[in-house]
């Protein structure tokens, strides 16, 4: 699935730099302007929070992370498929879990349990480690959406041009929870964040 992969500068030119050349005459200069970017590998302009993914040789939008699990990036058009994954995943393996408990046997004896559940242990140990490993992911990506912050930037910020100018606790991004998980679940199509950005630079000023 397509993860929003920047594949031109015309198709893209709309959210180049998210707002008109009259518009952008409008806003307030801050300390936070910053100039659009050519990317160094593909050389197609970058909308903000996109990123080069050298793995899928393209950029992408709202680039979260690189994952080997699905072979793909995960981007603005695919995250919230790759977090009910997660969920589905964590079903899936809870499920197994279940199915594994419920069918240990009864034996009086330690030795004699152990050779008769040890495979099954075995198995459900697997399933319990893989299944924390899955909750841990969900849960942290299920915070990250709540704080409308990608996986990149959370662990980049110092390195993002129009991150790393903010203070430790400030992301220009949020717009509370409740709104970050409504937008992020339930509402499709592009968010030009330069719009958004800027309104909240505008708004500090």
């Amino acid at each position: 699935m397509d993860p929003g992969f920047i594949l031109s500068d015309d198709s893209d030119l709309q959210f180049t730099l998210g707002v008109t050349e009259e518009q952008q005459d409008m806003i307030p200069p801050t300390s936070k302007s910053l100039r659009q970017r050519r990317c160094g590998h593909c050389l197609l302009q970058q909308p903000m929070r996109s990123k080069h993914c050298q793995t899928c040789q393209h950029c992408v939008r709202r680039y979260d992370h690189h994952c080997p699990w699905i072979e793909n990036c995960v981007g603005e058009r695919n995250h919230r498929w790759f977090v009910l994954y997660l969920a589905v995943q964590l079903l899936v393996l809870l499920w197994g879990l279940h199915i594994a408990w419920t069918g240990f046997s009864y034996v009086p004896t330690w030795e004699l349990w152990l050779r008769t559940n040890g495979m099954l242990l075995a198995v459900a140990v697997l399933v319990a480690l893989l299944s924390l490993i899955v909750l841990l992911l969900l849960g942290s990506h299920l915070y990250l959406v709540s704080l409308n912050t990608t996986t990149w930037e959370f662990m980049s910020r110092h390195r993002i041009s129009y991150l790393k100018h903010c203070g430790a606790d400030e992301n220009p991004f949020d717009r509370g929870t409740f709104h970050n998980l409504w937008g992020f679940f339930c509402v499709w199509g592009s968010v030009v964040w330069e719009q958004v950005y800027f309104r909240e630079g505008s708004d500090q000023v």
